[in-house]
């Protein structure tokens, strides 16, 4: 465990480093395009964060491969050499998009051939277990075909996801977390080596969003852009890829014991093919519900709009800020909430409490936000605004003549997209996501 988190420490801290000075080459190189319909950040920013995020990846599997336990993952498995292969490849074309916007199906071409790149290496699914059949053995265009699927689905998952300040590093990082809560206990309960390569992959991606998030959270100095969106996502499928199809239920030994017992245990043979889909369980509906919208309208699936999850969050009066902690305890509650029936005895308060607290936290945000009132007996030690009585003159100096509400009088109607309404700043004529 202290090597996955020095790899980690490392990989967020090469990440945050150069985020900086890649900031500066951004807009040195002109990589700031001018905000468009679907934006909702009010200045031009840079993009091309990927760049910081693709080093921080190198840097974590180079510390890696000099680390006692984790180097033994490079001399068993070729699946390290075919991330970075197929992360290299949509590295590249994720830049020349941030720089020169490509065609969209040029970049769906570059995501199945980067998702081919890694199959040729050696990073497919080989089998998949399936509840009431066992293990099924896939052939090898059977294996390339879902291998191919299922990067392409989280790649523009996650892209689609991108469209506020740090809710694609978040959302990722929560997911990468809990995956690798699950990938963990495969190779260390079971012993399976097999699944080491998974929890490395966890870890690293951790890292770049950890590394990444500081200079991303709202407002933002610098965006992914599709550089680092892209990235993410194939590392996501990546890990998912090694622990569901490369890891042998069999080995497991799962059906020794009695009946309810071996019904318990299988759990985590299963949860391989659910778990990915809770992960990007809401990039994924996003993804699904753009397309239907678009495509019911007569338009393109690629074309872009103002439709995703978070701009109807902004649309409804959630803040910016808000909006983002929204969708991170929605994800966590939908990704530890699935982990829950995979984790033993000894690590379930763990995984329990983080539910429990997602929920709480997205109660809490969801509720109908208002502003207290103090007891007319307390209204002298409280400020102002939590008066009942009319009042107030603003205490600068006499200068100005603010008027707080007068108990009783009739409130103004203000409309959705003007700044201060359940603190939204982030909507009105202004039009929207990156």
């Amino acid at each position: 465990m202290r090597e996955y988190l020095l790899t980690l420490c490392i990989t967020a801290a090469v990440t945050y480093l150069l985020t900086g000075p890649v900031r500066k080459f951004a807009i040195v190189a002109g990589a700031m395009p001018e905000i468009r319909a679907r934006d909702v950040h009010r200045e031009p920013t840079p993009r091309l964060g990927g760049i910081a995020m693709f080093f921080g990846l190198c840097a974590g599997l180079l510390v890696a491969d000099h680390l006692t336990n984790l180097s033994e993952v490079f001399e068993k498995s070729n699946e390290p050499r075919a991330l970075l292969s197929g992360a290299a490849l949509i590295w590249l074309i994720g830049v020349l998009d941030d720089k020169f916007e490509i065609d969209a199906l040029i970049k769906l071409g570059g995501q199945m051939i980067a998702a081919g790149v890694m199959v040729v290496q050696g990073l497919t699914i080989l089998w998949i277990p399936v509840p009431g059949v066992g293990t099924v053995a896939l052939t090898q265009w059977q294996g390339t075909l879902l291998t191919v699927a299922l990067v392409v689905i989280t790649i523009n998952a996650v892209n689609f996801v991108d469209g506020l300040d740090g809710l694609a590093a978040g959302m990722v990082c929560i997911a990468a977390a809990a995956f690798f809560m699950y990938a963990y206990r495969i190779w260390y309960s079971y012993g399976i080596e097999a699944a080491a390569p998974a929890s490395l992959f966890a870890v690293i991606l951790m890292g770049m969003c950890l590394g990444f998030l500081p200079h991303n959270m709202h407002p933002a100095r610098i965006f992914m852009g599709d550089s680092g969106s892209m990235l993410i996502g194939l590392v996501l499928a990546a890990g998912a890829i090694s622990v569901t199809g490369q890891v042998d239920p069999d080995l497991m030994n799962l059906f020794s014991g009695s009946e309810r017992n071996s019904v318990h245990q299988m759990v985590p043979v299963y949860i391989p093919l659910v778990m990915p889909l809770t992960i990007i369980a809401i990039p994924a509906a996003d993804l699904i519900l753009a397309i239907v919208r678009r495509t019911w309208r007569g338009q393109s699936p690629f074309a872009a709009d103002r439709g995703h999850l978070h701009h109807r969050l902004l649309e409804i009066g959630h803040s910016h800020s808000r909006a983002v902690l929204i969708m991170y305890f929605f994800s966590a509650l939908i990704a530890f909430g699935a982990l829950a029936y995979s984790v033993n005895a000894a690590s379930m308060w763990i995984v329990l409490s983080v539910v429990f607290l997602s929920a709480i936290g997205l109660v809490l945000l969801l509720l109908p936000r208002f502003t207290p009132r103090a007891p007319r007996w307390a209204e002298s030690l409280v400020p102002p605004r939590y008066r009942r009585r009319k009042a107030a003159v603003a205490e600068d100096g006499g200068a100005g003549d603010a008027v707080v509400e007068a108990e009783g009088e009739e409130r103004v109607p203000v409309t959705v997209g003007v700044s201060g309404v359940n603190g939204a700043t982030a909507v009105g004529h202004r039009t929207g996501t990156r």
